[in-house]
């Protein structure tokens, strides 16, 4: 569906319908039986601010980098392409663009630690001057990398004479004996009797330099290390495009992109005594808009800016989980700057800025695993750390499952969508029921609290059999402009667009 078509849409019902995803590409797809090499998996998306590029980090420390090619078909007029028919509706297409080692794997000889080259967060930069820019981090070591085309330059057409050459060395006449060279200033030689022939040597050309071919290079112009005693988990950019921060457990620091030895600690919530630590900080992120306001989460499901926002649980449901299912694994602001989306164990929920009374809209996404906490605590999946996204005109939002599931909510006034997608070639889609209570656009919800229920069967088939805890879509990134979704499924990176 167009903008057009969702805009109409809304003017004649009242909410977007349903959008109908199709697949569209997938790139490092692995046959039926085929072993996944652990370096190969996926563990970090993000486009650019264009939607013109995609980067993907994997655990071996690489970053991969895509680049849409639809939209260079034809770079016309819009009125020539209107002459020509040419199809408006055409969705995003991608092809690999270059590839670099990011982060290779390093030993901490004071703590004795291994420090893993998995990519935990990629963050595009803004481009200049044709170049690309963005930055890596790993548990440790964040990295500001510059991807630019370089013209390589070789030395070729020498023009001379094969019967003259001797292997690699000077072309000399074959008549001249070393024995009789007389040597000159500049390494150069000459026979006592010789002499240059009118109009020089036919046979003996200066070599022409030539751009062959242009190549992508990435090159690491900025390290910034040894700033975190914890693994970082979150980076993000100033819209000032000069600043940005680095998060990890206890700690937020601030950093210039242009000075890689030093950093300022905005936030830390490390106590004096360790034994009196009672929540960690999970992820953080800056304002789109104000440079000076950043947001981030807890593991006790808080999300503060400046005001904290935190939802508080019945004192009667409490358990031994309700603290690890609350912690927020995720947080993205939408492009308005008012509304935050977070994803915790169990739901996603969207929160707005004006109201700290707790979530405007609350989706159920994981509520069928609650009866299975127990197993999900013993082999550790209940730890599994999802990550969510919004669509660029904020009228829905997706996060990840397991069995390779992701869902997409609808979140504008009188939504009921709720699609759930496996990441393959063939998807299936189950639409989930919701709550049949009216919902309110993003700019209206700020007065009223929802909760929007998703299908309690996620993951579990007609024959009543549970999710797959071995296979779980982890990372995914909406398009900024477009309604479609790239997510990671093991080693492969699939695309999806509506």
């Amino acid at each position: 569906m167009s903008n057009g078509g969702a805009k109409a849409a809304v003017a004649s019902v009242g909410a977007p319908q349903p959008l109908d995803w199709k697949f569209s590409q997938v790139f490092g797809e692995r046959t039926a039986g085929e072993e996944v090499q652990e370096v190969d998996i996926i563990s970090a998306i993000e486009f650019d601010g264009t939607g013109d590029h995609l980067a993907t980090g994997d655990r071996g420390g690489r970053v991969v980098l895509f680049e849409r090619t639809d939209t260079r078909d034809y770079a016309g007029h819009w009125r020539d392409l209107e002459k020509m028919d040419y199809p408006m509706n055409r969705h995003p297409e991608f092809r690999y663009k270059t590839e670099f080692q990011s982060h290779e794997p390093e030993f901490d000889y004071l703590k004795s630690l291994e420090i893993e080259e998995k990519i935990n967060k990629i963050r595009w930069c803004q481009s200049a001057n044709g170049a690309l820019f963005l930055l890596s981090t790993n548990d440790k070591t964040i990295k500001f990398w510059k991807v630019q085309e370089k013209k390589v330059k070789k030395v070729c057409d020498m023009n001379v004479d094969s019967s003259k050459a001797m292997g690699n060395g000077p072309i000399v006449d074959s008549s001249i004996s070393t024995s009789s060279k007389q040597f000159i200033e500049n390494g150069g030689c000459i026979r006592n009797d010789f002499s240059f022939p009118t109009g020089g040597f036919p046979s003996l050309h200066l070599p022409v330099v030539t751009s062959l071919e242009t190549n992508l290079m990435a090159r690491c112009r900025r390290i910034y290390a040894r700033a975190h005693d914890y693994h970082i988990n979150s980076i993000s950019n100033n819209s000032d495009g000069e600043t940005f921060i680095s998060a990890d457990d206890l700690r937020i620091n601030l950093w210039n992109l242009e000075i890689s030895n030093q950093s300022f600690n905005i936030v830390d919530v490390k106590p004096a005594n360790m034994e009196d630590l009672t929540e960690v900080i999970t992820s953080a992120e800056f304002h789109p808009k104000h440079c000076n306001m950043l947001a981030y989460s807890s593991s006790k499901g808080s999300i503060r800016l400046i005001d904290m926002f935190e939802e508080q649980d019945d004192p009667g449901t409490r358990s031994f989980f309700t603290e690890i299912i609350a912690s927020i694994s995720d947080i993205k602001f939408a492009k308005d700057g008012r509304h935050i989306l977070s994803r915790d164990y169990m739901t996603l929920k969207l929160w707005d800025i004006n109201m700290d009374s707790g979530p405007v809209a609350t989706f159920q996404v994981h509520e069928h695993l609650r009866p299975k906490l127990c197993d999900l605590y013993e082999n550790d999946s209940i730890f599994d750390k999802f990550e969510c996204c919004l669509s660029g005109d904020g009228l829905r939002v997706a996060t990840g499952s397991y069995s390779n599931l992701f869902r997409v909510f609808g979140c504008s006034e009188g939504s009921t969508e709720a699609t759930t997608l496996e990441a393959s070639k063939n998807p299936t889609r189950r639409q989930g029921q919701t709550s049949s209570r009216p919902c309110r656009s993003l700019g209206s919800l700020s007065g009223v609290v929802r909760r929007v229920k998703g299908a309690d069967n996620l993951g579990v088939d007609a024959n009543g059999n549970t999710s797959d805890f071995t296979t779980k879509l982890l990372h995914l990134a909406w398009h900024p402009t477009e309604n479609s979704i790239a997510c990671a499924a093991s080693n492969s990176l699939y695309m999806y667009y509506a």
